[in-house]
């Protein structure tokens, strides 16, 4: 590595694989975030119902660990950077589907959201198992904290070139053309992914093990309580705060701008956590991180302005990388020492997603049950105070997780004799 590539990512080795798997985040990052943000918005001007939204959204989590079942079963048997594609594939095509039914789109939401969740089930499925395998615990907090800054890069240029796009041409033409260009991304990624090692694993495939591994492990069970309530608060999250942005502006360009702040200041921070943020101060960081983003919800709830809304982006931009540098680093390093780790890496990784997804589908069905019941302005706030609190438990979690350090130096020592494509390591969205 040169000394210019080292004073930017630090004294950290990486490879070829670990470069392209980021090229392959990075292009996944600009795509998602130039046109889901939006995904939102077309369907809530052809509805103008939180309904059809939240069933959208619904579906995307309910097929997405459905398809993680599969992808794991497929990653075993035949190859993980094959699943890569499939998830790829699967994203390429949702955007095609929007762009076939485009005024029609809002009456087969529960379609779209189908074949978006497939899509990411596939794909999050092999880039965790990839991760896993690519990085290993002294490059973990890089790939970490680097891919966050692709993913706050993406978040930066994303939404804002959308906004401006989509505000500067007429009817849905600006929507047909940004959902084009993320459909171009996808092609690029997919052939990235054909540069990358070919990667098998042994064994049979056996998910429900490892699901039960929890009541023996409570690490594992720490992290997988952990997952769910971090998918508890991102269920609803995900969709209510952009509908509010645009509700209060009436402008995609002002949601662009919303999403410019977020991920400007996330960027920095992903940068400085990545720098900074060390293993004996990970719980500690995942307990300001938590603190700071739940708070924050009730700027917005008693203060609804679209000002109030730009200074809460620059909140949750501070605050996330502070939570999911070490946040996903002790989960990878649980799994790395857990029972198995090296012949059920991918069941662990399947388990860890149907917990994330469940948090997000009780979330999201707790809404359709409060606004069908409630009146939805008047109970949505409530709401997000209620599940907001996800991020902030994962600290209570984590408190008890404590790692072999024997354990993890050991396996070091076996993998610094291993050829890197067989190296087994401990683990790590997005996004």
């Amino acid at each position: 590595m040169s000394e210019k590539i080292k004073a930017i990512v630090g004294h950290v080795d990486i490879n070829r694989d670990l470069i392209l798997l980021l090229a392959i985040g990075g292009l996944y990052s600009i795509s998602i975030f130039l046109s889901n943000t939006f995904v939102n918005i077309f369907l809530w001007k052809q509805a103008g119902d939180y309904g059809t939204i939240a069933f959208y959204n619904l579906a995307v989590y309910i097929m997405q660990p459905i398809t993680f079942i599969l992808a794991g079963r497929w990653a075993k048997k035949v190859d993980r950077v094959i699943v890569l594609r499939l998830g790829v594939t699967f994203l390429s095509l949702f955007f095609l589907t929007v762009l076939m039914m485009g005024d029609y789109a809002e009456k087969y939401n529960v379609i779209l959201g189908g074949i978006l969740g497939i899509g990411y089930g596939f794909y999050w499925l092999a880039f965790h198992v990839l991760t896993f395998e690519i990085t290993e615990p002294e490059t973990r907090d890089f790939f970490n904290g680097f891919f966050g800054l692709l993913q706050s890069f993406g978040g930066m240029i994303g939404p804002i070139s959308a906004g401006y796009i989509i505000s500067k041409m007429e009817a849905n033409t600006g929507y047909t053309t940004i959902f084009t260009i993320s459909l171009v991304l996808f092609i690029i990624a997919v052939v990235c992914s054909f540069f990358l090692n070919r990667r098998s694993a042994d064994g049979e495939y056996n998910f429900r093990i490892i699901l039960k591994e929890r009541k023996r492990n409570r690490n594992w069970r720490r992290v997988l309580q952990a997952n769910y309530s971090q998918g508890l608060r991102e269920g609803i999250f995900l969709f209510v705060i952009s509908i509010w942005v645009f509700l209060i502006t009436d402008s995609e360009f002002a949601l662009g701008t919303f999403n410019l702040i977020f991920s400007g200041f996330s960027f920095f921070v992903y940068y400085l956590a990545t720098r900074l943020i060390k293993p004996n101060i990970r719980k500690t960081s995942i307990l300001i991180g938590g603190f700071i983003l739940y708070t924050s919800i009730y700027l917005i709830i008693f203060f609804k302005s679209y000002t109030i809304l730009l200074i809460y982006a620059a909140i949750i931009g501070i605050a996330y990388p502070i939570i999911y540098v070490p946040y996903f680093s002790i989960s990878y390093d649980v799994i790395g020492t857990s029972w198995m780790a090296k012949e059920k890496r991918i069941e662990y990784i399947v388990v860890r997603e149907l917990f994330l997804n469940s948090g997000r589908v009780s979330s999201i069905i707790l809404f359709l049950v409060v606004t069908y019941l409630f009146d939805a302005e008047k109970s949505i706030p409530y709401l997000l105070a209620v599940v907001g609190i996800g991020h902030l438990l994962i600290s209570y979690f984590f408190r008890d997780i404590y790692l072999p350090k024997k354990k993890l130096d050991e396996e070091n020592i076996e993998k610094e004799n291993e050829p890197l494509i067989n190296k087994e390591v401990a683990e790590e969205e997005n996004r």
